[in-house]
C-alpha cells in the first residue's frame, strides 16, 4: 500500500492533465475546487481535525496534528493530494459524494509543486477582516453633518447633526423637546437611578435661567449617587460576583472592595485609560482592589474539583479563559476567547494570539490578598525593621527549646486520675514535682492543680492522708482563694473546690512527710476526680521518695512535652551526631497535601551554619511532589527563601517524605522548618513527623518525633519555648525576658502589617503557556510567549520571560492606546447604550464581524475621537450626551414616524424604557423614605443566614432597616436572584451582561404587588404620607404623586385614588402607586 501510495505521489509532470500543464491560477482554479468539495468541512462554519482552507495561514498551518497538509514546493510530501486522490481507500475527501476528477488533482498537485501561490486578496473572512471591517479601521473624526433647513435643536451640538442627518434620510425629524419635569425625571432616573424629590422637582421647573439645566446636569454628575448608578452598569458587564459560582458557590467575603472601587474611581472621573490601568495592574498603580476585575468571574477553585491532573489543567485554564474573556470583551467588544480551540471563524484572531493573551495572566491566581492602607509603605518599612531582631530572638529563645526524646513514647494524661507505679521503696517523705502544665484555652500557661494526692504502701494503704498524721508542704500556694488550699491536697476529699493551686505558672511541688517510715510503691493524683475540669493539669513531673530529705531518690519522671508545632516556625533539638543524610517523614498533616517551606538543617558548636543550603552543595529528593505547580517545587525546599511561593509541597494527603544529603558528614544539633515563615498560610502542616539520620553506614537513626509535643492548636502560628523544665530560676528569668520582648516586637509587626483582604488575586511566576490543540489542556503544544491580537495595532511585544506584573502592564497600555481602534468605540458605545436604552451598536461586547453593524457609524466614529480629545473623561461625555436635544426630545410617540422606524432606532423620540430591577428597588426605598444611602463596606444579603458545610441560598422573609441600602450594595450571588426584583432581568453574573433583555412577565406584576418587600414599603410610605401630609386624604394623594411621579394628580386621578383609600386603605394605594408604568419607566 505504501509503495503504491508513494508511486503515485510521485507521477511525472507529463502525467498532469492538460489544464495543469499552463498557469495554475488560485482564484481562477484552486479556490473552486476547495469551495466546491472542501469548504463544508473545513470552512468557516466547521473546521473537521482543526483544518481550515478558506484562509491562507490556517491551511499553510495545517490541522490539529501540527503537520501541515500543504507543503508549497512538494505536492508528493503534501497530505492534501493523498487524501483528495483518494489513494489510500481508508481517507477519502470529500467523504460523501463526487471524488475531484483527474483534472482537479491534478490541478491541486500543479499549484502545489509551483509554490502554492495564494494572493492575500483571495483570502476570506478574518483573512481580509482587518482591511474592511468598520471596527478594525483607525478612528477618524468625520465632519459634522449640515442640515439644511434643520430647526435649531438640530444644531445643539455635533451630536444632534448626526443624528437629524440619519433621520432626514427616512424624511424624519427630531422631537420638540419634553417639558421640564419629564426632563428633570429623566436626568434623575439616568444619571442616579433615583427620582429626583419634589422640592428638586419643583427648583428646577421653577429656573428659567438659561443654564439652569447644564448646572443641574453638573450636580448629577458631582453627586456620589452617579457613581453608585453608573458602577452598576459597569458590574454587569464584566460580570461581578460574590461568590465561585458552580455547585458549591462559596461566597467571597471580600470581594466587595472592588465594587467600592468601581464607585469611587467614577465619581472621581478617573481617565477612561487609568481604570483600564487599575483594573489590570492596580498592584501597581495603588488601587489593590481593582484587579478583583481579573478574578472577577465565577471558578473552580481547589478543593471544588477533581484531583487528577486533567481536572486540575481544565479548571485552571477555564479560569485563564475567564480572565481573556472579561479583558476581551469588556475593554475591546471582542470575542477573542472563542479562539481557544481554533483560529477565530470570524474575526483576525489565531489561535496563537488566544493563547498570547491567558500568557498575560498565566502568573494570576484566584483568591485574597491584602488590602494596603494609604501609609502601607511607612508601615511596612517601619515592620521590616523590626524583624531582624525578631529573628535573632529566636535563635535565642530556640537554646532553650527541650531535647527532643525519640524513643519515649508518652502515655496519655488523664485530668480525673493518673497512677504511677514503681518499685517498692522505703519511705519517710514523697515529693510531687511539677515542671509543665497544659496551656488554658484564653490564658496559656498558668498555674497548675492538684485535687489530691495519694501515696500508697505495699498493702495498698494510703499513707498520705492528713487524717493518719501525714503533713503536706508546698513551694507555695495560690493566694486569695478558699477553695484552693494547700490542706485540701490530702484530705481525702476529691474535686475541683477541694485542691491545691500552686503559686508559679506550669511549676510547683508538694512535699508530703509521712507519719513513720514505710515501703510505698504506687502514687495516685488528679486534677478534678470529678471530671469537670481539665485546665492547670501537669503534664511534666517528677516523684521523689526516700527515708530522709538528704536520701532522696527519684522513682517517677516523666519528661515535659515541647512546645505544638507552628506554621511559622518549629525547632526540634537533639544531642549532637553524626550524619550525612536526613529524612523527614511527616505522617499527618492539618489539611490536605503538606507543605514545607524550607528546612534547615544546624551545626553543632559555637558557630552553627546551615549545612542543608542547596548553595552548600546540600542535594535533596521527596517522595514525590505537587503536580502542575510553578512555585511549589522540591528546590524549594532548601534555597534559603522564605514563604509559600517558595515551597515544597507533597503529592499525598496528609504524608510524604523529604531527604537532604549533606556534602560531608557532619556533626549537627538542630532541625529548623515551616510551613509558611511569612505567616500568611496555615493550612498543609505536618502535625506528626519523625527526623532520622544517617551516616557513612546508611544506618538510620530516629533523632526527633512529634510525639513528645503538645498537640497542635489552630491559630497558634508563632513560635514559642512553653517548657521552663530543667531551667534554673537565672535561665528562666532570662527566657521569660527574651519571650517578653519578642512578643510585644510581634504585636507591634502585627499592628503595621494588619490591612484588611480583598479578592483580587494573587500573583505568583507565571507558568509556561502552551498552545493547547483543540483547546484540550492535556494537548499541549509549542509554547506561547505573552501577547495580544498580532494584527490589531499597536503592536504588543514582550519577551517570553516577562515578569507578571511587566505582561499585566503591557496589555493595559495596549488596550488604553489611542491608536488602539476599538477601546474608545466600544466605551462611547456602552455610555449611548445605557442613555438611550440601546447602544449604536447593539451587539455592545462584540463590536466584530459576526455582531451588529453600527446604526450611525458617523457618530460612533466622532464620539470616540471626542472621548479621546476630551480626555478620556467619561463624566464630559455623559455631560455631552444628556445635553444634546436628542436626549431632551419627547418620547411621545408618532404615528408616522412609528411606521419607518417602530423600534426607534434611529431617534426621533427619546425611547422611553422600563427602570431596571435595581433602579425600581431603590425608587421604591426613596418614596418611601427608608432609602439607607450609607456607601461602601460589606454589602446586606437578600438571604437567610445558614450554617450548612455548604451555603444554601434561601431568600429572607423578612427585611429591616440593614437590607434598605441601594441595591448595588446588595451582596451578588450567583446562581440565586432577589425574590422580588430578580424577575426583573437582574443578571445572576453567572455570565457577562452588557445589554439586559426587557421582558414582561406575570410573575413580575405578582411580585411587585404581593410581595412582603413591597407591602413592607408601601406601608412605610403609607406613615410618611400620614407624617407630612397629616390625615387629609387629598393632601396625601398629592403628595404621593409629588414623590412618586414628580408631578401633581390630575382631578380625576385624585377622586379615583380618594375611593381606593376609602374602600381599601392607604397603603393600598401607596402600592398600587408604585406598581404603575409612570413610576417604573424612564420618561
Amino acid at each position: 500500500m505504501l509503495v503504491g501510495i508513494l508511486l503515485a505521489l510521485t507521477a511525472t509532470v507529463a502525467d498532469l492533465p492538460p489544464a495543469a500543464m499552463g498557469p495554475v491560477d488560485f482564484v481562477r482554479d484552486i479556490q473552486p475546487i476547495f469551495q466546491q468539495a472542501c469548504l463544508k468541512c473545513h470552512g468557516p462554519e466547521k473546521q473537521k481535525g482543526g483544518f481550515r482552507l478558506d484562509v491562507k495561514a490556517a491551511a499553510l498551518k495545517g490541522g490539529d496534528s501540527d503537520t501541515p497538509s500543504i507543503v508549497p514546493g512538494d505536492s508528493a510530501g503534501s497530505p492534501l493530494i493523498q487524501f483528495v486522490a483518494q489513494i489510500d481507500p481508508d481517507i477519502k475527501m470529500p467523504p460523501q459524494g463526487a471524488p475531484l476528477t483527474s483534472e482537479q488533482v491534478g490541478l491541486l498537485r500543479a499549484w502545489i509543486d509551483r509554490g502554492a501561490v495564494w494572493p492575500d486578496s483571495a483570502s476570506a473572512q478574518s483573512e481580509d477582516a482587518l482591511k474592511t471591517h468598520w471596527a478594525f479601521q483607525p478612528v477618524r473624526r468625520p465632519a459634522v453633518p449640515t442640515i439644511e433647513g434643520g430647526s435649531p435643536t438640530a444644531t445643539r451640538q455635533p451630536i444632534d447633526a448626526f443624528i437629524a442627518a440619519k433621520l432626514a434620510e427616512k424624511r424624519l425629524v427630531l422631537a420638540p423637546e419634553a417639558d421640564k419635569r419629564t426632563l428633570v425625571r429623566r436626568l434623575y432616573l439616568v444619571l442616579h437611578g433615583l427620582p429626583p424629590t419634589p422640592e428638586e422637582v419643583a427648583a428646577f421647573v421653577a429656573d428659567d435661567r438659561p443654564g439652569a439645566y447644564e448646572e443641574l446636569v453638573d450636580r448629577l454628575l458631582d453627586s456620589p449617587r452617579y457613581g453608585e448608578r453608573w458602577a452598576r452598569h459597569w458590574l454587569d458587564i464584566m460580570a461581578f460576583g460574590e461568590t465561585d459560582g458552580f455547585e458549591v458557590n462559596t461566597p467571597r467575603d471580600n470581594a466587595w472592595p472592588y465594587r467600592d472601587y468601581v464607585i469611587r474611581a467614577l465619581n472621581a472621573d478617573k481617565p477612561y485609560p487609568e481604570f483600564i490601568k487599575d483594573q489590570l495592574v492596580g498592584d501597581a498603580t495603588g488601587e489593590d482592589a481593582a484587579t478583583g476585575f481579573i478574578v472577577a468571574k465565577a471558578a473552580l477553585l481547589p478543593g471544588q474539583t477533581g484531583r487528577d491532573i486533567e481536572s486540575i489543567r481544565l479548571a485552571r485554564q477555564d479560569q485563564l479563559n475567564d480572565m481573556v474573556l472579561n479583558a476581551g470583551s469588556t475593554f475591546l467588544g471582542l470575542t477573542i476567547h472563542c479562539a481557544r480551540c481554533h483560529d477565530h471563524k470570524f474575526d483576525p484572531i489565531s489561535q496563537r494570539d488566544y493563547y498570547a493573551m491567558t500568557a498575560i495572566f498565566a502568573g494570576v491566581r484566584h483568591g485574597e490578598r491584602p488590602l494596603r492602607s494609604a501609609d502601607d509603605k511607612e508601615r511596612q518599612l517601619e515592620a521590616k525593621s523590626l524583624k531582624p531582631r525578631i529573628v535573632a530572638l529566636e535563635t535565642d529563645l530556640a537554646k532553650y527549646e527541650p531535647l527532643a526524646s525519640p524513643s519515649i513514647e508518652p502515655k496519655p494524661i488523664d485530668p480525673r486520675l493518673n497512677q504511677e507505679m514503681f518499685p517498692p521503696t522505703r519511705a519517710k517523705f514523697v515529693r510531687f514535682t511539677i515542671q509543665d502544665a497544659n496551656l488554658h484555652p484564653s490564658f496559656g500557661l498558668i498555674e497548675p492543680c492538684l485535687d489530691e494526692l495519694e501515696i500508697f504502701t505495699t498493702d495498698e494503704t494510703n499513707v498520705a492522708l492528713a487524717t493518719t498524721g501525714a503533713k503536706a508542704s508546698a513551694s507555695g500556694t495560690f493566694p486569695g482563694s478558699n477553695f484552693h488550699r494547700l490542706e485540701h491536697v490530702n484530705d481525702g476529699k476529691y474535686g475541683n473546690e477541694r485542691s491545691w493551686i500552686s503559686d508559679e505558672k506550669g511549676r510547683g511541688w508538694i512535699l508530703v512527710e509521712l507519719p513513720e517510715e514505710v515501703r510505698v510503691h504506687r502514687i495516685a493524683w488528679s486534677r478534678d476526680r470529678q471530671g469537670v475540669y481539665v485546665d492547670r493539669l501537669a503534664t511534666a513531673y517528677t516523684i521523689e521518695a526516700g527515708p530522709s530529705l538528704d536520701a532522696m531518690r527519684l522513682v517517677v519522671s516523666r519528661l515535659p512535652l515541647r512546645s505544638a508545632v507552628s506554621p511559622r516556625l518549629t525547632v526540634d533539638r537533639f544531642r549532637p551526631v553524626a550524619a550525612k543524610r536526613l529524612r523527614f517523614t511527616i505522617l499527618a498533616s492539618n489539611s490536605i497535601e503538606p507543605c514545607l517551606d524550607e528546612l534547615e538543617v544546624f551545626t553543632a558548636g559555637p558557630q552553627p551554619r546551615n549545612v542543608a543550603l542547596a548553595s552548600a552543595g546540600a542535594k535533596t529528593k521527596a517522595s514525590g511532589t505537587y503536580p502542575g505547580s510553578a512555585i511549589h517545587r522540591l528546590e524549594h525546599l532548601n534555597d534559603g527563601r522564605y514563604g509559600n511561593g517558595r515551597s515544597w509541597i507533597s503529592n499525598e494527603n496528609g504524608r510524604g517524605w523529604v531527604e537532604v544529603e549533606f556534602p560531608e558528614t557532619t556533626m549537627i544539633d538542630r532541625v529548623v522548618w515551616a510551613r509558611d515563615r511569612e505567616e500568611a498560610y496555615a493550612d498543609r502542616l505536618a502535625t506528626r513527623y519523625r527526623i532520622e539520620v544517617a551516616d557513612e553506614s546508611g544506618d538510620w537513626t530516629l533523632v526527633a518525633t512529634s510525639e513528645d509535643r503538645r498537640p497542635y492548636v489552630p491559630g497558634a502560628s508563632s513560635y514559642a519555648v512553653e517548657s521552663t523544665a530543667g531551667l534554673d530560676e537565672a535561665e528562666i528569668k532570662t527566657l521569660h525576658a527574651l519571650q517578653e520582648e519578642k512578643r510585644t516586637l510581634e504585636q507591634r509587626v502585627a499592628e503595621l502589617t494588619r490591612s484588611a483582604m480583598v479578592y483580587a488575586g494573587i500573583f505568583a511566576n507565571p507558568d509556561e503557556t502552551f498552545r493547547l490543540s483543540r483547546g484540550d489542556p492535556m494537548q499541549r503544544r509549542e509554547p506561547i510567549g505573552p501577547g495580544a491580537i498580532a494584527q490589531l495595532p499597536p503592536k504588543l511585544e514582550l519577551p517570553a520571560d516577562a515578569s507578571e506584573r511587566v505582561r499585566r502592564l503591557a496589555l493595559a497600555n495596549w488596550i488604553a492606546d489611542p491608536e488602539n481602534p476599538l477601546t474608545a468605540r466600544v466605551m462611547v458605545n456602552r455610555l449611548w447604550h445605557y442613555h438611550f436604552g440601546e447602544g449604536l451598536v447593539n451587539t455592545p461586547s462584540d463590536f466584530g464581524r459576526n455582531g451588529a453593524r453600527p446604526v450611525n457609524g458617523p457618530l460612533l466614529d466622532w464620539l470616540a475621537s471626542e472621548f479621546v480629545a476630551r480626555g478620556w473623561s467619561l463624566k464630559a461625555m455623559h455631560r455631552l450626551l444628556v445635553t444634546s436635544a436628542t436626549f431632551r426630545q419627547s418620547s411621545r410617540p408618532r404615528a408616522a414616524a412609528i411606521a419607518v422606524d417602530s423600534g426607534t432606532r434611529l431617534l426621533w423620540r427619546y425611547p422611553p424604557r422600563r427602570l431596571e430591577a435595581e433602579a425600581i428597588r431603590d425608587s421604591i426605598l426613596a418614596v418611601a423614605g427608608t432609602l439607607d444611602l450609607r456607601m461602601g463596606g460589606p454589602g446586606y444579603s437578600a438571604f437567610a443566614p445558614n450554617t450548612n458545610y455548604v451555603r444554601v441560598y434561601n431568600p429572607k422573609t423578612e427585611y429591616g432597616p440593614a437590607d434598605w441600602r441601594r441595591m448595588i450594595y446588595q451582596t451578588k450571588v450567583r446562581m440565586a436572584q432577589d425574590s422580588t426584583f430578580g424577575a426583573f432581568d437582574c443578571p445572576d453574573a453567572g455570565q457577562n451582561q452588557p445589554s439586559r433583555p426587557r421582558s414582561t412577565t406575570p410573575l413580575q406584576a405578582l411580585n411587585l404587588f404581593n410581595s412582603e418587600f413591597v407591602a413592607q414599603q408601601a406601608g412605610h410610605l403609607a406613615d410618611r404620607l400620614k407624617r407630612e401630609a397629616g390625615e387629609d386624604s387629598a393632601r396625601q394623594i398629592h403628595l404621593a404623586y409629588r414623590l412618586a411621579l414628580g408631578r401633581e394628580p390630575d382631578d380625576a386621578e385624585t377622586r379615583l385614588c380618594a375611593e381606593l383609600v376609602k374602600e381599601q386603605d392607604l397603603a393600598t394605594f401607596c402600592r398600587v402607586l408604585l406598581n404603575t408604568n409612570e413610576f417604573l419607566f424612564v420618561p
